[in-house]
């Protein structure tokens, strides 16, 4: 494949995604957006389970549980602390049962939890503030790491450049203070955006980690030009859960 037909894929995969997720945020309305969020999350899931090696196809039967019950209770981020609880104790009577199995639940379910309940307390507002600072982030990082970038960041991502992190930081934090003061005042909005746009690095970070110990490229094949979901949801993973949570703890 060529570097243009490459391009051209990864543009036209762009397009529709950032289109499918304006449409869905204007109409505003919970079940779509839990519908969506929720073919986002089995999906992730089922790349997820590829990059820990399970083959334990139950697992999806809890997943899909969790996410049911996710419609109807109002605090969803609680489910993955109250999944943790019952797995554990599921394998303190079942010592056959193995904890690698949990894996999934902790990612990508947690951070999809938190961006549902992120969602259900905050508002569409609140999503559009971390799409903004996770997209900033990577431009950010992409442009300044390619221009000016030197010192490696990080063994776990080869590619990734101190300079273009630190660049990622700054426009992502600068670009998304602006978008939540929609939400919160400025100072509050500077620091939950700067926390955030660190926290997106780090958790697609992780994803990387998950791809090297598997040996693969990509999370999965499903978007042209982009790879897996994983691909492109790994830093609203950890971004959604620190914003949730400083949301709550500063406002």
């Amino acid at each position: 494949m060529s570097i243009f037909t490459a391009s051209k894929e990864r543009v036209t995969t762009g397009l529709v995604l950032v289109g499918a997720v304006l449409l869905i945020g204007l109409i505003d309305n919970f079940f779509l957006m839990w519908g969506f969020l929720g073919v986002v999350y089995l999906l992730a899931f089922r790349e997820a389970m590829a990059l820990y090696g399970l083959k334990n196809n139950d697992l999806y039967y809890f997943a899909v549980g969790i996410w049911l019950i996710g419609a109807i209770y109002p605090y969803s981020d609680d489910l993955f602390i109250l999944s943790g609880i019952a797995y554990a104790s599921m394998v303190a009577f079942n010592r056959e049962l193995l904890w690698k199995n949990f894996l999934p639940f902790f990612y990508p379910t947690a951070g999809m939890l938190y961006i549902l309940a992120m969602y259900q307390e905050y508002g569409v507002i609140s999503l559009l503030w971390l799409l903004v600072i996770v997209a900033l982030t990577d431009v950010g990082a992409y442009a300044v790491g390619k221009s000016v970038g030197k010192t490696p960041f990080s063994e776990t991502s080869p590619k990734k450049t101190m300079e273009g992190v630190v660049g990622g930081i700054a426009v992502a934090t600068i670009g998304g203070m602006f978008v939540g003061l929609s939400i919160v005042d400025l100072g509050v909005s500077f620091i939950i955006s700067f926390m955030v746009s660190v926290s997106s690095i780090f958790g697609d970070l992780y994803e990387s980690s998950l791809k090297r110990a598997a040996g693969v490229k990509d999370s999965g094949t499903l978007l042209p030009g982009h790879g897996g979901v994983l691909d492109r949801i790994d830093g609203y993973l950890f971004g959604g859960i620190v914003m949730l949570v400083l949301l709550r703890g500063l406002v």
